[in-house]
């Protein structure tokens, strides 16, 4: 008999442990989800032989399949495994709450301080290298995701689609996943499970499927999510900003497929254009800050909500951006928990079934099309002072003016790039280094 694929069952951590290690991978987590998954791979299967290889690579399957952050939930799905929802509780939050708390201070010291010469040196220089940061996570999703001429064109669909016909991301979402549903039950002619069953793994008696506790824990977590919705509305109104906030952030934790960089064009477009919470730049901005700070990306979420309360709440800046960063954090991460707590003990009744998969894979296609938009998007406003939106029968198209091109940047955005996708530097680094050139310019202009 073949033991290569038999699951051994795993050393199970005290609770004291269990909080050193993930209050470490809190910390550590810079990089992006590829490096904050490697860094857990370490730590949790080859150095604390936590979790088999079979049973992470199967968790962090399920959790790419979920709306939300891919790693911030693989922790949490780790730590429930190991310990039950405490466990989970204890890992998601102590990947979340660092770089929370870190950015939030940024966004106070932004706020504050946003017009000081040397701040806005800084910033000037970050903005320009996050473009660079934009356009490699392009290419690196655009040759994993894009492996026959359908996916290319499913990914110029979207990109179309968003860019030029305005169509919200959850509807290219759902067109790409029907379509590539439909592909393969076309091809195939049934959507059945096909392959041989996946090897049984030995679980403990909190991860066994039960409709008692699906049901219990559904209705749990689903009140932490909505609960405060309803109370915001029903104490503040619908139009105030935190219940705005709560709305908005909320859908946010509900289509956020393919991870952070998918929906940041979105996420820009109704924050600046819609509700006026910040300016085009100051996305970039907190792009910036979020790429510099431990934690997923979709932190930015906080640095927009941070924002919206400080200048529409009525209240003093800093105690309104801290509401709005806290409504953000919330209803961005509280439907994490409902996610793995749900769903993770159903994982293996999914793990086989072709027509998700290629639906899925129909997905990350069309968001390599989202992100295109996120690249245009951002380098436009980066790159040029003058844009003019033009309506072509359906289709908007922002035309810059070329007169209006800002050379310092471009200049400090292809030394980004050219550090970042040929030389293969640390991106902390690439923007650090870019961060204080755009410092020494602002104070030498």
């Amino acid at each position: 008999m073949d033991q290569s694929n038999i699951a051994h069952e795993p050393v199970q951590p005290d609770m004291a442990e269990l909080f050193r290690v993930f209050g470490k991978i809190g910390l550590l987590s810079f990089g992006g989800p590829a490096g904050q998954i490697a860094l857990m791979h370490r730590i949790l299967v080859d150095e604390k032989r936590w979790l088999d290889e079979p049973r992470f690579l199967h968790a962090l399957n399920y959790c790419m399949l979920l709306p939300g952050p891919e790693a911030m939930q693989l922790a949490t799905y780790a730590g429930w495994l190991l310990r039950g929802v405490k466990g989970g509780l204890i890992a998601g939050l102590l990947f979340v709450l660092p770089g929370a708390a870190v950015l939030m201070a940024l966004s106070t010291v932004y706020l504050l301080a946003g017009e000081v010469t040397i701040v806005q040196g800084l910033l000037f220089g970050l903005k320009a290298a996050v473009l660079a940061v934009v356009v490699e996570a392009l290419a690196k999703v655009s040759k994993r995701a894009l492996k026959n001429q359908w996916m290319v064109a499913l990914a110029i669909l979207a990109f179309v689609s968003i860019a030029f016909l305005q169509l919200p991301f959850p509807v290219i979402v759902l067109g790409a996943a029907v379509i590539g549903a439909l592909g393969h039950v076309l091809a195939n002619g049934d959507g059945k499970a096909v392959g041989a069953p996946a090897p049984e793994l030995p679980l403990p008696e909190w991860a066994q499927p039960s409709w008692g506790r699906f049901m219990r824990t559904s209705a749990i977590w689903l009140a932490v999510w909505l609960v405060p919705l309803f109370l915001l509305h029903a104490i503040l109104g619908g139009n105030h900003v935190f219940s705005q906030e709560a709305n908005f952030f909320s859908i946010m934790a509900a289509v956020t497929f393919g991870g952070a960089y998918a929906v940041l064009a979105w996420v820009a477009q109704q924050a600046v254009e819609v509700y006026g919470w910040l300016r085009p730049d100051e996305m970039l901005t907190g792009l910036g800050l979020a790429e510099t700070t431990p934690g997923p990306l979709i932190l930015v979420l906080a640095f927009v909500g941070f924002l919206g309360g400080a200048r529409l709440s009525g209240l003093d800046p800093v105690l309104g951006g801290l509401g709005g960063g806290l409504v953000a954090l919330w209803f961005t991460f509280a439907p994490c928990f409902l996610w793995i707590f749900a769903g993770a003990p159903y994982v293996e009744t999914v793990r086989n079934v072709r027509w998700l998969s290629t639906a899925l894979a129909a997905v990350t296609a069309a968001v390599v099309g989202v992100i295109a938009n996120l690249a245009l998007w951002f380098g436009l406003h980066v790159l040029f002072a003058d844009i003019e939106e033009v309506a072509v029968g359906p289709a908007l198209l922002m035309v810059p003016d070329l007169s209006s091109i800002d050379l310092a940047a471009a200049l400090i955005a292809l030394a980004a790039g050219i550090a970042l996708l040929r030389l293969h530097v640390n991106m902390i680094a690439v923007l650090a280094a870019a961060a204080l050139v755009g410092m020494v310019w602002v104070l030498a202009a």
